[in-house]
């Protein structure tokens, strides 16, 4: 399969690199690929708990992850082991890359957070962002990733990601 084919198969192997390196892999269900978007639902593939104080990704939970090909971020759905809405969590990216079996993100530091009644709206790592030195090695990488997190706080902030996911 080509990075751009809408061929769907029933798994793949999300490959998130951060820095050049693998970050982490884990297996998903693919439920969709239209050539632009691809979706897939994963189980939290920490080992663990993770309490980020806000919000706490647990065994049992479930991920509906969102990619693009032309976007420069992923919105994740997170829900519950009893299927209640947790939240989502963004994560500003580099535009997907699927080639086979493989999804390959390239995470840039920036994240955001929107809780599951809204009333939660936070921009994360944005200390990461800055020490990672993309403004100076990339700085039209740098710009598109400060542009999606705006798009998506604003996003978030109007009333979710309803349209965005339809």
């Amino acid at each position: 399969m080509s990075a751009n084919s809408a061929d769907p198969t029933a798994d793949l192997t999300v490959v998130l690199v951060k820095g050049g390196r693998t970050k982490i892999r884990y297996p998903a269900t693919l439920l969709g690929d239209d050539g632009t978007r691809v979706v897939v639902r994963a189980p939290w593939a920490g080992s663990g708990t993770r309490d980020f104080g806000f919000v706490r990704f647990e065994p049992g939970d479930v991920f509906t992850e969102y990619y693009w090909r032309d976007r420069w971020y992923a919105v994740k759905e997170v829900r519950a082991a009893d299927g209640s809405v947790k939240g989502w969590y963004c994560d500003i990216t580099r535009p997907a890359v699927r080639t086979g079996t493989e999804l390959v993100v390239e995470d840039l530091d920036l994240d955001l957070w929107r809780s599951a009644d809204g009333g939660d709206v936070r921009r994360l790592d944005e200390d990461e962002f800055a020490a990672s030195g993309l403004a100076g090695t990339d700085p039209e990488a740098a710009a598109a990733a400060v542009a999606a997190l705006g798009e998506l706080e604003r996003l978030a902030r109007a009333g979710g990601f309803g349209d965005l996911l339809a």
